[in-house]
């Protein structure tokens, strides 16, 4: 498994935001900067009726004419048209007239087509993620592979030093919440999760994951997870291998059948930090493998992917999460 095939539903960029109905924050009269959600129902009511994608809500509303630019001197257009899901922190053309003079000229040149692009997937975060959703989190991992910091003060959200203006804009392809600064690399270090370990580190530093570490190793997969990503690790336990025949696990780790551990081990890792908030709301999940997980939730509340339990969730990571489950899964 390379990194290009694990990062290639983050390698989104940004592009934003157009006119669509919003709710008014409900408390609205007691807060200066209120900011506007769309209730999950709303959302995937709007979601299933939206039209335009991410790129053509940003043309159409007139008020992003840099970010425009921007995308397409990046060459990032075709992939925010395509099927995503995106979300996307999107700057308005205000947002850009405060960066330092001369600066918006200088990245839209050719010979910076590379850092321009690093600050464009900055601004996106893998899946669909709503306001209902960020409001929960502290931080969460850009495409870049940075983190961003969340705070939330009474109805205030902030993106790093960023407000957040309008949220919920639904696009055909995700959606767009509109920021009032531009997000620059490197705004958030320090913070929480930035110094945590990395999912391989986490994973030995738990003691109840000594056959996936070892699964890991013999696939040629530590350097990989031990990357930016970020990646979503569905970690079966010890406990989960010893469902497998002895014979057949030995036969796994053996160097002459690496690939097919590794089509195994791909399909426990989906791109992105997916948060259990938004898994719940999935029935299925492309893994790096390139098949399909099915995802259920059970009449008691608990979710299932394939025939797995998912027993523990949200385990942060320096570049990811891991949810725990209780059996190996198998690649169609």
């Amino acid at each position: 498994m390379k990194t290009n095939i694990l990062f290639y539903s983050l390698c989104t960029a940004l592009m934003f935001v157009g006119s669509a109905t919003a709710q008014e924050c409900p408390h609205a009269k007691n807060c200066t900067q209120a900011v506007t959600y769309v209730s999950h129902q709303q959302q995937e009511q709007t979601q299933e009726t939206a039209q335009a994608d991410i790129v053509e809500t940003a043309m159409n509303a007139g008020s992003f004419k840099t970010l425009v630019a921007a995308a397409k001197a990046a060459g990032l257009v075709e992939t925010l048209k395509g099927k995503g899901p995106f979300t996307v922190l999107a700057p308005t053309d205000a947002a850009f007239e405060k960066l330092p003079k001369g600066t918006v000229e200088s990245l839209l040149k050719a010979e910076n087509k590379d850092k321009l692009k690093q600050i464009l997937t900055y601004h996106v975060i893998s899946g669909n993620v709503k306001s209902t959703d960020v409001v929960k989190l502290k931080e969460t991992a850009s495409a870049m592979g940075s983190k961003i910091k969340i705070t939330v003060e009474g109805e205030n959200v902030k993106f790093n030093d960023s407000k957040l203006l309008k949220a919920d804009i639904a696009c055909s392809n995700g959606v767009i919440h509109v920021i009032d600064t531009v997000l620059i690399p490197g705004q958030n270090e320090g913070t929480k999760t930035s110094q945590k370990k990395d999912i391989v580190d986490t994973a030995i530093g738990a003691g109840s994951f000594k056959t996936l570490v070892a699964a890991v190793k013999a696939a040629g997969m530590v350097e990989v997870l031990k990357g930016e990503g970020p990646f979503t690790v569905f970690a079966p336990t010890d406990e989960a291998f010893k469902k497998i025949p002895e014979e057949t696990l030995k036969m796994l780790l053996q160097p002459e059948n690496k690939e097919k551990l590794q089509a195994i081990l791909k399909y426990h890792v989906v791109a992105g930090d997916v948060r259990a908030a938004a898994v719940v709301k999935l029935q299925k999940a492309k893994t790096v493998n390139g098949q399909e997980v099915e995802i259920k939730v059970t009449d008691k509340g608990g979710v299932m992917l394939d025939g797995a339990n998912v027993i523990k969730t949200d385990i942060e990571c320096g570049n990811g999460v891991i949810h725990v489950i209780d059996t190996v899964i198998m690649p169609k």
